[in-house]
């Protein structure tokens, strides 16, 4: 056993199960036999995703037995790290980087290209034979020289190697340093582990570093987070409704522009940082969709998603959030400057298995809020930074804010929903620790109203549409105003059912400024009437419109009057409806039948939402996935063994096949038939070459030979003249 084909086909089921495991790019798609298994494991990039697998303690092992020459020894190699390199040893043969042949261990090839040609910072195999020992009297210059290169890099620089000073010079004479060129030296392996005392590395780091944190009270962190389960949930649904009432523009380049994240950032009453994370999470869950005019608004499933219970939704925001290999955190970043939310810039290779590795750690130190140093250099042993590291350490401070958003960690500590989502626990435990819903407000003589408590869904929807949150927290804080009685009213309310409403849900009397503010607003709504021309705006009053054609505020709409209760203008009904309001008018949208346009409205997009693609690592298949995946790579591989024999059959038999005339062959071929035997024969080509086939005779017919061909599969015609000669298999 020399090759990894070879070593491969050794091992058992149980071995498979576990490298497919560790690698399961091996099994996308599974490969038809061994010898294929082996060609896709000892890949560059399949090789690079295995060694992102370790830890830091393996890969030192791993630059070890790099070090080493071909085949070595796990003496050896112990010599050069630490005894507890047997166990990092069965490991990186169970994912396939290093395995035993007959005379030692080996490295499958292309690994040494991919951990680099200058393993742990160790120059070349010296080609000359070294007296070592020699380096113990070195001159100080020359030891000086050593001093620069033990840890590496191994390559310096010289002024001019024909006249390189006294050091170098006694170094270069006794092979201890090899000339690369004119201006560079290089320090041979040998060498450089000598002076290192025999090892390969300064430390040896076997053990993960301890996390440091506070330790925080299991009660506690469960409030904590119930608490930020509750206010995500709130988050993304006043994102929705707003979006709804006034839906974002789109950027020409995709993603949300940075005015319209300000916009809803003061709107929910979070940082920029935080906007961008809770329109990722409805973008990430379709709950959003970009309609043909480029408006960002909720989708229909959005409606689907309300009645949800408050477990399911959560599920939903939160198992879409581990997944994705989009990053919220890049938004606003300054290196980053061009990235937009929502944008197609977010899309991170790593972002998943950092968040999965990160929440890991999460689970296997409860009760701790980790400190932030601690963390990232526990981080960096469990991934050292290779390929595709680029963001790591900001990764992991992302993934512990975002998830502290979530609710899967309350006071920086997992908690006990976080533990159950990632074992894909029953979560309706989140339904019962919610706090339990209100069905009523207290209005204030300030035209404010508070909710002590979540409101009912329906009550809530109600209330967005009358009055704007002012603050939030354990109880919510609505101001009533002009422009939210307004909305009210442009939704179909009357003043009455507003006043109704608000009655009805308070448990304090209205107060009377309230009152008539709502009595003021319902009379003076409607009396301006606005539809499409380009727009009109129509109103009974000739004072009003006399008032409005005399306003300078409006003269960006260059209004026109062509009755005394008709003006008309080139801006867009809605735009019209817009300035007006921004100068102080309530007008109504009116239709082209003279009926005023107020009533419910719920805005959704009618283009179906497009979720963004995951960029990432393959997933691990299911156990049974694996079972089948191995018992398809057995049956191939007896197949092509069988296919290898029957070759090697044939052409010894084609080389012993006599030269027989057309005659002879049919005469042949026709027994043959009978017998129900396979067949190799010689097939001269159009031109002219002899092939050799393994054929199943079947009939003959026209002066030809029906016959399943073994390379193809299929029924083919062999013209008798043709065939060169006969054998049985």
């Amino acid at each position: 056993m020399r090759s990894f084909s070879d070593y491969l086909r050794s091992i058992d089921d149980a071995a498979f199960l576990s490298l497919f495991i560790a690698r399961p790019d091996l099994i996308t798609p599974v490969p038809p036999d061994i010898a294929s298994l082996a060609v896709r494991a000892c890949s560059a990039p399949s090789l690079a995703r295995a060694i992102d697998s370790l830890n830091q303690w393996q890969f030192q092992v791993l630059e070890a037995a790099g070090a080493l020459t071909e085949p070595f020894t796990l003496k050896s190699l112990v010599a050069l790290t630490d005894k507890a390199a047997s166990g990092a040893l069965e490991h990186l043969i169970s994912v396939g980087l290093i395995y035993p042949s007959d005379d030692g261990m080996r490295l499958p090839t292309q690994l040494r290209d991919v951990i680099g040609n200058e393993p742990a910072a160790l120059g070349p195999v010296s080609m000359a034979k070294l007296k070592l020992a020699e380096l113990d009297n070195a001159p100080t210059d020359a030891k000086k020289v050593l001093e620069r290169l033990i840890w590496g890099p191994p390559r310096g620089s010289v002024g001019d190697i024909k006249n390189p000073g006294p050091g170098v010079a006694w170094l270069l004479e006794r092979k201890f340093l090899v000339p690369l060129d004119q201006r560079t030296v290089i320090l041979p392996r040998e060498v450089g582990i000598y002076l290192r005392g025999g090892k390969t590395h300064k430390e040896n780091f076997i053990n993960p570093p301890v996390l440091a944190g506070t330790k925080r009270d299991e009660r506690q962190v469960n409030l904590a987070a119930i608490a930020n389960i509750s206010t995500v949930l709130r988050w993304v649904e006043e994102l929705l409704n707003f979006w709804a009432e006034e839906p974002a523009d789109a950027l020409r380049a995709g993603g949300l522009g940075v005015r319209d994240l300000k916009v809803i950032a003061n709107h929910l009453g979070v940082d920029e940082s935080c906007t961008a994370f809770i329109t990722e999470l409805a973008y990430l869950t379709s709950l959003i969709s970009i309609d043909a005019d480029d408006r960002i608004m909720p989708s229909t499933k959005f409606d689907i998603w309300l009645m949800q219970t408050p477990a399911d939704r959560w599920q939903v925001l939160a198992s879409a959030w581990l997944i994705t290999s989009r990053v919220s955190g890049l938004v606003g970043r300054a290196e980053a400057k061009n990235v937009a939310a929502l944008g197609p810039e977010l899309d991170r290779v790593n972002a998943s298995r950092v968040r999965g590795l990160t929440l890991s750690i999460l689970v296997e130190n409860q009760s701790i809020a980790p400190d932030a140093t601690s963390f990232i250099e526990l981080m960096n042993w469990r991934a050292p930074v290779r390929r595709n590291s680029s963001l790591q350490e900001e990764l992991s401070t992302w993934t512990l804010r975002e998830a502290e958003w979530l609710g899967i960690t309350g006071q920086g500590a997992i908690s006990k929903y976080g533990v159950g989502f990632l074992n894909g626990d029953d979560l309706n435990l989140i339904n019962d620790d919610l706090p339990k819903t209100v069905d009523h407000i207290l209005i204030q003589s300030d035209n404010t109203a508070i909710a002590p408590g979540p409101l009912e869904h329906e009550i809530s929807q109600q209330l967005a549409i009358m009055a704007e949150i002012e603050s939030r927290g354990g109880a919510t804080v609505y101001r009533f105003s002009e422009a939210t009685i307004r909305r009210a009213l442009d939704h179909g309310k009357t003043g009455d059912e507003i006043k109704t409403f608000l009655i009805k849900t308070s448990k304090t009397p209205m107060p009377q400024p309230l009152e008539y503010l709502i009595i003021d607003v319902a009379k003076k709504h409607g009396k301006l009437r606005v539809g499409n021309t380009s727009s009109f705006i129509r109103c009974e009053d000739t004072a009003l419109i006399s008032q409005i054609m005399n306003d300078k505020k409006l003269e960006v709409l260059a209004l026109r009057r062509i009755a005394p209760e008709v003006v008309i203008c080139d801006h867009d009904a809605t735009d019209a409806m817009r300035i007006l309001r921004e100068s102080g008018y309530l007008p109504a949208a009116e239709s082209s039948n003279g009926l005023m346009l107020s009533g419910p409205r719920v805005n959704r997009a009618l283009t179906k939402p497009r979720p963004p693609r995951v960029i990432g690592e393959i997933e691990v298949p299911s156990e049974d996935s694996l079972n089948t995946a191995i018992r398809a790579i057995r049956t191939g591989e007896k197949s092509s063994h069988k296919q290898t024999r029957l070759r090697q059959v044939a052409s010894e038999a084609l080389g012993a096949l006599p030269r027989s005339t057309a005659n002879e062959t049919m005469d042949l071929v026709n027994r043959f038939i009978q017998e129900e035997k396979s067949l190799s024969i010689g097939y001269a080509d159009n031109n002219g070459s002899v092939t050799h086939r393994i054929i199943d005779p079947i009939r003959v017919s026209a002066g030809a030979l029906i016959a399943r061909d073994h390379a193809t599969g299929e029924v083919q015609s062999f013209r008798i003249p043709r065939i060169t000669g006969v054998a049985p298999l």
